[in-house]
């Protein structure tokens, strides 16, 4: 990684999503031999996907799964229903590849990453673990910061350099998973900012806490926000007023991986999070995003819907560690198959719509 990628280059060098590529797609999708919109969602996911790479046969092969971990200190506050050293224990599974992640990424044919965000000298040492070195994870929002401005830029410019450097070893799509325990409490705290929603409307169960639990959350994130009252269009005060550094590395990735013309796949709550983040500080980034499910969580439709993202899949899931984007990653492949793979009506000698 290259620690001293500079945030403002970084977004300046974030192409256009490339319409004549898309337009190109879609005239492809006219000829082919079904009748016009019949793939449905499929069809328009290959024309986003010849924008994103700019290449009629987008490359979307290997495929990488990005699992970033941090510790939260707003855990302090008791809104979650498990402890905090569980998110150190998830990580020794993922090197053990032993989680659902691990399951579904070999499924889906594609190599996971886990990144120690900020989780702390109880995380693993284990060579496959890629370390940032940013301590015991976030202070407690509740009661500070949690996280100085500086470290905010900083953890998103490791996140870019980390997918930059994914795309320079070959990886073509990345789908985005997180791990921290406390994490859907800073994921709601950033999107009541962001969507200007009332924090009892983004809060979800997270871990499945009780009704007492879930006001305390609520009540928590909403004293939180009346603290620090960051700019609701100032990304780096938001993600400093509220962590998590996996929050920041993801939204990071997605900006690194948009400057590759990478295809990013969100999972859940915390990855659409950072997308919002990475949406204020590039306009338009969007574009270069694909939602790959929608979880449980109230607040992850609301910002889904606020960054104009239809999610590819529905299955009642809350689980995050990238398991949604990762059952999305065939989705994409097949949207790419079907437009390259098929013939024309010409080309396979196939009468046309009769006129």
């Amino acid at each position: 990684m290259n620690p001293s990628l500079n945030l403002e280059q970084l977004l300046a060098s974030i192409p256009h999503f490339d319409q004549a590529s898309a337009d190109a797609a879609q005239a492809r999708q006219n000829t082919l031999t079904k009748p016009q919109g019949s793939l449905g969602d499929l069809e328009k996911l290959s024309i986003q996907i010849a924008g994103i790479t700019a290449n009629l046969q987008a490359p979307v092969e290997p495929a990488g799964v990005v699992l970033a971990a941090a510790s939260h200190g707003i855990c302090e506050e008791g809104v979650s229903a498990f402890p905090t050293e569980v998110t150190a224990q998830m990580v020794g599974n993922f090197l053990n590849g032993k989680a659902a992640i691990n399951a579904l990424a070999r499924n889906a044919q594609a190599e996971v990453f886990v990144v120690d965000a900020g989780v702390g000298p109880s995380c693993p040492d284990d060579a496959q673990l890629h370390q940032l070195g940013f301590g015991k994870g976030t202070a407690n929002f509740a009661q500070q910061p949690a996280m100085t401005a500086e470290q905010a830029q900083v953890i998103i410019e490791r996140g870019a350099a980390f997918s930059k450097k994914l795309c320079q070893q070959g990886i073509r799509m990345i789908s985005l998973g997180e791990m921290g325990i406390g994490n859907t409490t800073a994921a709601a705290a950033i999107t009541a900012v962001i969507t200007d929603s009332s924090p009892s409307t983004t809060t979800g169960r997270g871990t499945m806490i009780d009704d007492a639990t879930w006001n305390h959350k609520v009540a928590v994130i909403e004293n939180a926000i009346a603290k620090h009252l960051p700019d609701a269009t100032d990304a780096i005060a938001i993600l400093s007023s509220f962590g998590g550094y996996e929050t920041g590395f993801l939204c990071g990735c997605i900006l690194g991986a948009a400057a590759c013309r990478m295809p990013i796949i969100l999972d859940g709550y915390p990855t659409t999070s950072a997308a919002l983040l990475a949406a204020l500080l590039h306009p338009g980034i969007e574009d270069f995003i694909i939602a790959g499910h929608c979880s449980t969580e109230p607040g992850h439709r609301l910002a889904l819907d606020h960054l104009g993202l239809s999610p590819l899949l529905k299955l009642s899931m809350r689980l995050g560690e990238g398991s949604g984007a990762t059952l999305a990653i065939p989705i994409v492949r097949a949207a790419v198959a079907c437009l390259n793979e098929m013939a024309t009506f010409e080309e396979a000698a196939v009468a046309g719509k009769a006129k």
